[in-house]
């Protein structure tokens, strides 16, 4: 636990929410315009005439290019403030999503989703810092399982735009749809204000934030590794699980949707139930309690013999899953040094993912040797066995102060 002095705001309550919202909605819309796709891989195959591997790759595409967006969108929130980067990050990734869309043909389409990694790799590291930074310490649990449930959420979306929308309007609509988070910029630009924790520990150029980080390599070495392995434990059990129900156990694309929609919501409650825990018992204890939970649940998840043993195994295997990432903004943003927590957390998380960005491949290469069930089973096993080990020889700071204390700040401004 960290004894640092109570930390203090300026921001009032509303301010608190506005922040807190902004970061969620973000989080959440950045998380629809993703999985819209993996509801559409074979009909995108179909259109484009080229196999199914090759959509599968637009997705890792996505995944490897997303640190360059959490590096330039980070390194301009340290820089800048929180607010304007969040609001470019958000105008980019709707408008590349709307221009998907558009897309005449495979390459062209696989361009677009390489920059919108870029799109979404900035999102999460900005709007985790400025949501956090303006809550109090004793709401950061809950709060990160609330803006973390963002991601599930998105994926419910998507697969409510599934069910309701492709079937009626087409895959272009889809993407058409995905656009419109662009209008959350305007709320951010008339109701979020700037963090007063970034006011406080304004770095003065970008290099003394690369120094900065340079400064604490050790640190950034393990944030990185142990957020590859939480991306391929969370792309492991969702992204190639509706084609794995659809090609596999021929169950009909509506009712995956449907599976979908039942996992998120344990994803959601996930999320908030590990947030709130890693208050009481700790961040890193609440991330491998809820490792155990996703462990004892691969058998209904991968091997369930009815469709609604599969479903409770995909409700439960994401209460596990999601709780496990329902501790990490704050946990993240507590290991971060003052002066680059909108880079490190962001950054590691997406270099993280670039190591992580080829789960869906290994994974479907698998499937044709192994079967999907076997597949699965084995890719996730082996993540959370060494996640659970790469957790446990970690560090914490719960609780860590991100304002300066009154004293010390009338010091340094003296």
């Amino acid at each position: 636990m960290a004894t640092e002095p109570p930390a203090t705001t300026t921001l009032t309550r509303a301010d608190q929410y506005h922040a807190v919202t902004a970061s969620f909605l973000g989080w959440m819309l950045d998380a629809f315009d993703f999985f819209i796709l993996v509801f559409m891989m074979d009909i995108l195959a179909h259109q484009f005439g080229v196999p199914k591997k090759a959509i599968v790759l637009t997705l890792t595409a996505t995944l490897a290019f997303r640190p360059v967006g959490a590096l330039v969108f980070g390194l301009l929130a340290d820089r800048y403030g929180r607010r304007k980067p969040l609001m470019g990050n958000i105008i980019f990734f709707s408008a590349i999503e709307l221009l998907c869309g558009l897309a005449p043909n495979y390459t062209f389409f696989l361009i677009l989703r390489a920059l919108y990694g870029i799109g979404m790799g900035g999102e999460w590291g900005v709007g985790a810092s400025l949501a956090l930074e303006s809550a109090p310490p004793k709401a950061r649990g809950i709060l990160s399982g609330l803006l973390q449930g963002g991601y599930p959420i998105g994926y419910l979306l998507a697969a409510i735009a599934a069910r309701f929308v492709l079937p009626f309007w087409g895959w272009r609509a889809m993407f058409f749809v995905g656009g419109a988070p662009a209008l959350l910029a305007f709320y951010i630009r008339t109701k979020v204000k700037e963090s007063e924790a970034w006011k406080q520990h304004r770095a003065p150029t970008v290099g003394a934030i690369v120094k900065t980080v340079s400064g604490h390599w050790k640190l950034f070495s393990y944030l990185v590794l142990m957020m590859a392995l939480f991306n391929c434990l969370s792309h492991g059990t969702q992204d190639l699980y509706p084609d794995f129900l659809i090609s596999a156990l021929h169950v009909p694309r509506s009712t995956v949707s449907y599976v979908t929609m039942i996992s998120m919501v344990g994803a959601i409650i996930g999320g908030l139930s590990f947030g709130q825990l890693s208050e009481k018992i700790g961040r890193r204890r609440a991330i491998m309690l809820a490792l155990v939970l996703t462990i004892c649940v691969i058998p209904l998840w991968a091997f369930g013999t009815t469709l609604a043993l599969l479903t409770l195994g995909a409700f439960l295997i994401q209460v596990g899953v999601q709780g496990a990432w329902g501790v990490i903004p704050a946990h993240l943003n507590e290991l971060a040094p003052d002066a680059a927590r909108g880079l490190m957390p962001g950054f590691s998380y997406q270099i993280g993912i670039l190591f992580a960005a080829p789960t869906n491949t290994i994974e479907f290469a698998l499937q044709e040797k192994l079967g999907y069930p076997w597949a699965l089973t084995a890719f996730e096993l082996t993540v959370i066995v060494l996640l659970g080990v790469t957790v446990a020889l970690g560090s914490e700071h719960r609780g860590k102060a991100f304002h300066r204390h009154p004293l010390a700040q009338a010091v340094s401004d003296g």
